[in-house]
Order: C-alpha cells, then sequence, then structure tokens
C-alpha cells in the first residue's frame, strides 16, 4: 500500500526491451535507498513495482505487458523523471489517502489554466467508464500523488494544484497531451458499485412485480 505522497523524482537511466517485457533502471533518492531489499514495492508513477536489482542507487525493476499496457510507464525514455514512493509501513503518516499501486487507466492532459499561486489541470480517462468513480472533491491518484478532484463534467475533470506540489512532482513539467495514471479511490468505487447494484436489484424486483400483476 502507498500514501498517495510522493517520496520524491527518480531519472530513468537505461531500458532493456524484451519480448512482452521490459526492465528499467532507475536513479533513486539517497533517502528512499535504506533499507532497500530485493522484492520491496516502489510506486512508479503509482505504479507498483517489485525491485529485482540494487546496485547502489541504481534500482532495477521489471515490467510486463499488462502494465506497459495500462500504464504511461510504457512511454518512459532515458532521461525521463518518475514520481517514486516506497511502501507505507504501519507506523507511517497517511497525509494523502491510501493507495494499492494498481492503475485502472491513463487520462490525457487536455487544458492547463494557471493563475497566481495556482495551476489547474484537466485530464480526460482513456477509458470513459472510470468517470462514474470521479466525484467533486473525492479522492484520486494521479501519477502516484494523492489528490482531490475539482470539477467534473461528463468525460473529463481537473485538480487544482499548489506550488509545492507542483515543485516535488512531475507534474509540474507536464504538457498538453501527455498520459498520466489514474488509480481509482477504492472506496469510492465499492460505494458507487454498491448503490448501482441495489438500485438494479429493486427495479428488477419492481418490473417483476409489474409482470405479476399484468399476468393476473
Amino acid at each position: 500500500m502507498f500514501t498517495g505522497i510522493v517520496q520524491g523524482t527518480a531519472e530513468v537511466l537505461s531500458i532493456e526491451e524484451k519480448t512482452n517485457f521490459r526492465t528499467h533502471i532507475v536513479r533513486l533518492p539517497a533517502e528512499m535507498l535504506p533499507g532497500l531489499e530485493l522484492g520491496a514495492s516502489v510506486s512508479h508513477n503509482g505504479c507498483c513495482l517489485t525491485v529485482t536489482a540494487v546496485d547502489g542507487d541504481r534500482v532495477s525493476f521489471d515490467l510486463v505487458k499488462e502494465t506497459l499496457r495500462i500504464t504511461n510507464l510504457g512511454d518512459l525514455q532515458p532521461g525521463d523523471q518518475i514520481n517514486v514512493e516506497r511502501a507505507a509501513k504501519f507506523s507511517d503518516e497517511i497525509g494523502g489517502h491510501l493507495m494499492s499501486g494498481h492503475i485502472m487507466t491513463t487520462a490525457e492532459i487536455c487544458k492547463i489554466i494557471n493563475s497566481e499561486n495556482n495551476r489547474e489541470i484537466w485530464f480526460k480517462p482513456q477509458d470513459a467508464s472510470q468517470m462514474k468513480y470521479i466525484l467533486h472533491k473525492g479522492f484520486i491518484g494521479i501519477d502516484g500523488i494523492s489528490l482531490t478532484v475539482g470539477d467534473v463534467t461528463k468525460s473529463k475533470f481537473c485538480v487544482h494544484l499548489i506550488p509545492e506540489t507542483l515543485a516535488r512532482t512531475t507534474l509540474g513539467a507536464k504538457k498538453l497531451g501527455q498520459r498520466v495514471n489514474i488509480e481509482i479511490d477504492p472506496h469510492t468505487q465499492a460505494i458507487v458499485e454498491t448503490v448501482e447494484r441495489v438500485l438494479a436489484q429493486r427495479e428488477a424486483a419492481l418490473l417483476a412485480a409489474a409482470a405479476d400483476q399484468l399476468a393476473e
């Protein structure tokens, strides 16, 4: 599990391509290295990856076909920066919201509005069906960052970013048309799906009752 509080950014040093598979090596910040071992989980732009090798500050991770398909990690090139966070411990402060590191879809940056001490970024999810889980003032994970949803339309949503977030994460350098990883808040997803299921059951019961009355 992760908190969505990005601990730093890491440079992608090299990428080794294989058939439906990729290994990339990143340079992790020094403060993230103590106690890092093989098998540890590290969030890359919000996607949970497993450490496969450690050589000083050069750390390797493997990415399978499904990860490359669903996330923006397949777009990375050597020299790119990614948001990174190590897995949370029970004693850690949860400054954001609990995140699993499982990406649901990506979203395209479709509008950027700059004002003094604030930046408003609008996103259009690739999978439009995910919009029903994105609610005004709800939680969302964007490239591993825990954020609060601003305005929401039928197909788009926005977030408001303070200078600290822009400085500490990769969102400060994002441009129109770039893709970000989206993780839906699981609690919101569970509530929405439960309400849908209850309403569907009630509708089915009403239709069955109406059919019985017509048959009498």
